[in-house]
């Protein structure tokens, strides 16, 4: 079973107007409603490929209890702690043109209420997989990701970290199944720029943090692909689909979805290359979409584009 964490989960608003008019009423073209969150992208992604998950993490307040509901039509099992304050958070995005994201707080989370978080995670068993992902709201330890992986440490789980920074470097004496910087965070860890074009550079950092404890590093690079370093050193590269393709609406969520492309073609293959080339598929065909990409858009561009 794969479960996600998401710490600060969120609903995310999506508004597309014609113009942004500052001195007046903006009036909406569209407006849709999506669950919100990596680890939530995680699984929606997963369920969409009719892998099982069960998503985790802290909400809150009636939107809380709407953000539930929305995951469980989607057949995602959710096993969420519930805060007694606040409300799960609301995130607002208006293209209009161009882009305006406005990212709430989300509610306090207590000592007591991580110390419940814990004793879910005991309920995991050896083969697991766990994706801890999403950088660490204000509020809450910024060792949390390490508090987790060490009360998980002996367990035989792999854990799935998608984070960024010093809170990335912490976990990697942990040893995480996979880490997902993109070619910007990777030269940020080690104080240097590294062209996402440059193949051999990106490749000596990404072993870099396996020197650290990495035991899978996969690296985004935006128009230019994806490469992974596998546990064995191995590199692979995988370049995105043509303009041809579809026409791209959002960024938002492809790397969440590569990781959860990833997964599923590493449980499905077991197979380094197969696992890449599935999250090039999924992180791809969400750049599509508004949301998350569906399992049917992504098994069709796999076919098209990224099956052997």
């Amino acid at each position: 079973m794969i479960y996600t964490v998401t710490l600060n989960p969120a609903l995310d608003y999506v508004l597309r107007a014609e113009s942004l008019n500052q001195d007046d009423i903006t009036r909406a073209n569209s407006a849709e409603l999506f669950p919100g969150g990596k680890g939530i992208n995680v699984s929606m992604l997963l369920s969409s490929l009719n892998v099982p998950n069960r998503a985790l993490g802290f909400v809150a307040g009636f939107t809380g209890a709407g953000l539930r509901q929305m995951l469980q039509a989607q057949n995602i099992e959710t096993d969420f702690i519930v805060l007694p304050k606040g409300s799960t958070r609301i995130n607002v995005k208006l293209y209009a043109p161009g882009e305006l994201a406005v990212n709430a707080p989300g509610p306090e989370v207590g000592p007591e209420c991580l110390e419940e978080l814990l004793a879910k995670l005991d309920g995991l068993e050896s083969g697991d997989t766990l994706v801890l992902a999403g950088a660490v709201p204000s509020g809450m330890p910024e060792n949390i990701y390490e508090t987790i992986m060490d009360h998980l440490k002996d367990k035989g789980i792999r854990i799935v970290v998608d984070t960024t920074g010093e809170a990335l470097r912490r976990v990697l004496p942990y040893h995480p199944f996979l880490v997902k910087p993109n070619h910007h965070e990777l030269g940020e860890l080690f104080d240097t720029e590294i062209d996402k074009n440059d193949v051999d550079r990106l490749a000596e950092y990404a072993k870099k943090l396996q020197e650290e404890g990495a035991v899978n590093v996969l690296v985004s690079r935006g128009s230019a692909g994806a490469l992974l370093v596998d546990e064995t050193g191995a590199v692979y590269t995988q370049g995105i689909v043509p303009e041809s393709a579809g026409t791209v609406v959002n960024s938002v969520g492809c790397g969440d979805s590569m990781v959860a492309g990833f997964l599923a073609g590493y449980e499905l293959e077991h197979s380094y290359d197969a696992a890449l080339r599935m999250g090039s598929a999924a992180g791809n065909a969400s750049a599509f979409f508004d949301g998350i990409a569906d399992g049917k858009t992504i098994r069709q561009i796999y076919q098209d584009y990224f099956q052997s």
